[in-house]
């Protein structure tokens, strides 16, 4: 019930953790722990894979028609059937890097662009509190302007072999519409917190147990947890 209550929803958040399933004979195999979710669903599964043999085993993405926010990983863009959002607190972080690393003033580019997606996201935060579904035509323009003044400028400034810089900026021109997903439908949020909120107790849990001891386990323990996270979140 909760799989096809995601499946319905119009924007669901995506993302995995490692997990080690087998402790008790031998060393323990690397698996990853999926999460998908909204502010009233959870659903974990463990799986062997991380990528699209996992989405497959999880059954939400290869059918899913809403909007999937998530962080940049290859596997999330191989789903051409919904529209994708990337988390823009993982690009910021990115794009602080940049613009701390080393001497700060020779990626003024990063900084700048930080400081637009910061921008953009009050703006859109604006917009949400007002009742608006959409920025106006004006606005948006504007934003899209900016966006792609400061993409030009950090590929003048740093063009590629710079590998850092460039496979960042590859993304933010190749991604443009799924980063920007945020300012054209107000119903999809800046970041993926809930995902990353529903995933991190069972980052706590691994630590202190050091892993499932069979796949029966890991499997028992996704529908328990995820049984509790949704009822906790429907009070």
């Amino acid at each position: 019930r909760i799989l096809t209550g995601l499946t319905r929803s119009p924007v669901v958040h995506l993302d995995e953790t490692a997990c080690y399933v087998g402790a008790t004979s031998g060393p323990a195999a690397r698996w990853w722990l999926h999460v998908a979710c909204t502010r009233a669903l959870t659903h974990y599964t463990a799986h062997p894979k991380r990528g699209t043999a996992a989405h497959a085993a999880v059954g939400l993405l290869p059918t899913y028609t809403g909007t999937a926010v998530h962080d940049g990983y290859a596997s999330y863009g191989t789903h051409h059937g919904c529209r994708h959002a990337l988390c823009g607190v993982h690009l910021l972080r990115e794009l602080t890097f940049l613009a701390e690393e080393g001497a700060p003033a020779t990626r003024p580019w990063a900084a700048a662009f930080k400081r637009a997606l910061q921008a953009m996201k009050r703006g859109a935060d604006r917009a949400r509190a007002a009742g608006q579904t959409a920025l106006d035509r004006a606005t948006l323009g504007r934003y899209h302007r900016r966006y792609a003044h400061l993409l030009r400028q950090g590929e003048d400034a740093e063009p590629p072999p710079v590998r850092t810089s460039a496979q960042l900026l590859f993304r933010l021109r190749r991604d443009r519409d799924a980063v920007l997903r945020f300012l054209h439908d107000l119903a999809v949020p800046f970041d993926n917190s809930e995902a990353e909120r529903d995933i991190r107790m069972t980052r706590v849990e691994q630590k202190i147990s050091g892993g499932f001891r069979t796949p029966d386990g890991a499997e028992r323990f996704c529908v328990l947890r995820g049984y509790l996270t949704t009822a906790r979140k429907q009070g």
